[in-house]
């Protein structure tokens, strides 16, 4: 039977709609992992798997894809660890013993990890570490047979802590702009991602935009403290939270991640407090605790003291590291968000074109003067075209990144789409991008199917383009003005010639494109 200092019946709402929330996002991931990998790490991917696990061996990056990699195997993976977060979301978890739903947490862990730990570039996000955090802290906080474990509920403070403070830190250490509060002046226009309403939100006015930045590092730097505090000052502190989080939702996309610090705000909230603005039903029933499971809480909580060392050392160093894991299975980890903001945006442009090389021509290294909306490659939706030297060029459409200066940016998140967040880095830095880029050229050369489904439109729907080349534009969003004289939400300056126009052979000597497969 359990002890009464291990129990928190008031917090069994906040437990339901944690879960249930995190599963959401498990399943989530999965799909996204099943729509996205053949390309990205697939065997015929640009970053495979197999190539990865026989250059890293299994203790330095955990993965049941060391044990055996196909691609069928490791759609399985994703297809199955999308099923058991269905039926956790659908609360399948709370009407089986407490065992077995702190076992169908452990899968959902195991598989996301293996899946993490070899995808590579592809999966150096933070909210990938924070995604197995908050899972396999969520697997101790029992269903609905049992009394939330206090212990646990601390847990996932701590790491709420850790995700805003953290975020709080690496600011106010990093760009000068966040502690002069100008940084919302850029931060809308040149995200990662910007969404629909980003637009709206870049043209607030500046006042606004510091007392944003002000409102951030308060609820960043000050707020979190409160999470240590009785109620009903907890819950107000992760209200501000989960408020502040909804902002972020509302201004950009950035995958799961402000959904799961929504989730783990939610959890310091107890029933009554959510009683008053909720309709919460009542308190259900609890069976005794038993003490295998009181054990299990007890051995979590002191690995998760001793992991604490590193990220409780980092947010206290002046060289603080952010989205850091210190172990190969991602627990206890160190987060942190934009400590610097570009001042401008960066995209890059990709065009193909299915004539030849002109003999003499200059083509591969023209392209075309700088100038306003559309010039070097089109804005139609039906992937516009250019001309430099006289060859007719075809721009790629990618689902979410800035493209089409007419098209409004799309709300994607929580999804994650993984390739169009690599391109804005590989705007801002081609090294980023080596290991990877040549590699999506020659299959973009080859339209190779799996390839174009990451895609919102390929110009080359029957035969692949000859050469393709690549652009570096700066990207702006258009004043009010502008987008009722125009209905474009930017407007683009060419600023240089990013890769000149290469061939499927050129691309030998750039990096790996092996077995890539033609569409016929």
């Amino acid at each position: 039977m359990g002890v009464e200092w291990f129990a928190a019946p008031d917090y069994w709402f906040g437990r339901l709609v944690c879960q249930r929330l995190i599963a959401a996002l498990y399943l989530t991931g999965f799909l996204a992992a099943a729509n996205q990998f053949r390309a990205l790490i697939g065997e015929h991917g640009m970053l495979p798997v197999p190539r990865f696990t026989a250059r890293v061996p299994l203790r330095r990056s955990p993965s049941l894809f060391h044990l055996y990699y196909s691609d069928r195997a490791f759609a399985a993976v994703c297809w199955t660890g999308a099923a058991l977060a269905a039926s956790v979301l659908a609360g399948a978890a709370d009407h089986v013993p407490l065992g077995v739903a702190m076992a169908g947490w452990g899968v959902l862990w195991l598989l996301y990890l293996s899946i993490v730990n070899v995808g590579q570039t592809w999966y150096s996000f933070g909210w990938e570490s924070l995604l197995l955090e908050a899972g396999f802290l969520a697997a101790f906080l029992g269903n609905a047979r049992t009394t939330p474990p206090v212990l646990v509920l601390w847990l996932l403070r701590w790491l709420l802590f850790r995700v805003e403070f953290g975020a709080g830190l690496i600011k106010l250490r990093g760009d000068s702009c966040w502690r002069d509060l100008t940084c919302l002046r850029y931060h809308h226009e040149t995200q990662p991602m910007p969404g629909p309403l980003s637009w709206f939100f870049h043209h607030l006015p500046g006042p606004l935009h510091r007392a944003e930045v002000a409102a951030n590092h308060f609820v960043q730097l000050v707020v979190p403290v409160a999470l240590f505090l009785p109620q009903p000052v907890a819950g107000l502190a992760a209200a501000a939270m989960i408020a502040t989080q909804l902002w972020l939702v509302a201004s950009g996309n950035f995958a799961w991640l402000n959904w799961l610090t929504i989730a783990l705000a939610v959890s310091v909230v107890d029933a009554p407090s959510a009683a008053a603005v909720l309709p919460v039903p009542g308190r259900p029933g609890f069976a005794a605790t038993p003490l295998w499971y009181e054990v299990m809480v007890l051995l979590l909580t002191v690995l998760v003291a001793v992991l604490s060392y590193w990220p409780a050392r980092n947010l206290l160093s002046r060289r603080q590291a952010m989205n850091r894991s210190f172990n190969r299975i991602h627990l206890v980890n160190a987060y942190g968000a934009f400590g610097s903001v570009n001042r401008i945006r960066l995209e890059v442009v990709i065009e193909g074109s299915a004539e030849p090389a002109r003999a003499g021509g200059s083509a591969g290294r023209a392209v075309g003067s700088a100038g306003r909306a559309g010039d070097g490659g089109g804005d139609g939706d039906g992937g516009g075209s250019g001309h430099a030297g006289h060859t007719v060029w075809h721009e790629y459409g990618f689902k979410g990144k800035p493209g089409e200066l007419r098209r409004i940016p799309r709300q994607v998140a929580p999804y994650h789409l993984r390739l169009d967040w690599l391109m804005w880095f590989a705007a801002i830095s081609p090294e980023y991008a080596r290991p990877w880029f040549s590699a999506f050229l020659a299959r973009l050369l080859a339209n190779d199917p799996a390839t174009l489904r990451l895609l919102r439109h390929n110009p080359f729907p029957h035969k692949p383009p000859v050469r393709v080349r690549v652009l570096l534009y700066h990207y702006r969003f258009t004043t009010p003005r502008e987008l009722r004289a125009t209905g474009a939400w930017w407007e683009r300056t060419l600023v240089r010639e990013y890769l000149a126009p290469v061939t499927l052979r050129d691309l030998a000597h750039l990096g790996p494109h092996r077995a890539v497969r033609s569409r016929p």
